[in-house]
């Protein structure tokens, strides 16, 4: 995977070098500053992000964002493969992406130490990434950690609050529908039953666990296949379904707050972007990305208008 990273990246940075590249996601909305500063004007940055629904956005809202304070914007958003965005960052091809703090402690400095404070993975994070040319910056209010979700009926009627509330039920009651990486992953389901003192085999049948699709673990959970499901907190369908998360409440999860990444030269060369940022990312709740993400995910309509129209809605930009 790493090896066929490199061709891409070359050709990513010889393209940067000449006449700019183009969106690998189509277009960005241009907009006007909302209160008319462009503290940004003449600053030329390069914004990248991952793949995904959520990814794009978050992408699409820094370009219109960044765009709207004065910057000629290179948007190279939705990136092949989340290590392709990363590449981008830490080459130098980019120079601002969103990334998630969990990610960054697991997937890239190869941390194994469960950090459930998020205030201290910040900080872990933020001071780990400055050895790698990024700067992390302040987090949004959302966090898009793995969870387990259950109906409203099911919650009233089982009186269920905690993942503890959850596997103090009988094996047969608990009936659990997971995805495939979460299944195998080190740090899934695994890991979780043993926290929760129900370990697979002696504690939860393999039976009470049924493997699953990721994007069909919602409905499986809404349509009664099963008791409780994994799912990524800020997804859509969980607004749309009407589901609702349980604690976590051994704290077993690794936080996954939001946070924009900024490349230090760049921050160094425009210490405004910080500014420009901030403004976005504090509106940034986990109600509000399950807003946005499912008008995506599920009315199907393109991210950089779906970013657009929300910044002119809260007063950002018009």
């Amino acid at each position: 995977m790493r090896r066929a990273l490199i061709p891409l990246l070359t050709v990513l940075a010889l393209v940067l070098g000449g006449c700019g590249l183009e969106s690998s996601s189509g277009h960005f909305v241009h907009a006007e500053p909302a209160d008319g500063e462009r503290p940004l004007a003449g600053a030329k940055i390069s914004v990248t992000s991952k793949s995904f629904s959520e990814g794009i956005l978050l992408g699409k809202i820094t370009t219109t964002m960044l765009q709207a304070a004065g910057a000629d914007i290179t948007d190279i958003t939705n990136a092949p493969g989340s290590m392709s965005s990363r590449q981008a960052m830490t080459s130098g091809a980019a120079d601002v992406s969103w990334e998630y703090t969990g990610t960054i402690w697991v997937s890239y400095l190869g941390q194994t130490e469960t950090i459930s404070d998020s205030k201290q993975l910040w900080d872990r994070v933020r001071e780990a990434e400055r050895a790698n040319g990024i700067e992390v910056l302040t987090p949004a209010p959302f966090n898009n950690t793995y969870a387990f979700a259950v109906t409203p009926q099911q919650k009233a009627q089982r009186n269920l609050r905690t993942l503890s509330d959850l596997f103090a039920l009988p094996p047969a009651e608990r009936k659990l529908c997971v995805d495939p990486e979460f299944q195998s992953r080190p740090d899934g389901l695994g890991r979780l039953l043993e926290k929760y003192q129900v370990p697979l085999g002696s504690g939860t049948p393999p039976d009470s666990v049924i493997t699953m699709d990721a994007g069909v673990v919602y409905s499986a959970i809404s349509g009664g296949t099963c008791l409780a499901g994994d799912v990524y907190a800020t997804d859509g369908r969980i607004r749309k379904l009407g589901l609702e998360l349980l604690e976590d409440d051994r704290k077993f999860f690794l936080p996954y707050d939001g946070v924009p990444e900024v490349r230090s030269d760049a921050l160094k060369k425009y210490p405004q972007i910080a500014d420009v940022l901030a403004k976005v990312s504090r509106l940034l709740t986990n109600e509000t990305m399950q807003e946005l993400n499912g008008q995506i995910d599920i009315e199907g309509r393109d991210p950089a208008d779906v970013a657009a129209t929300w910044l002119k809605k809260v007063g950002l930009v018009r």
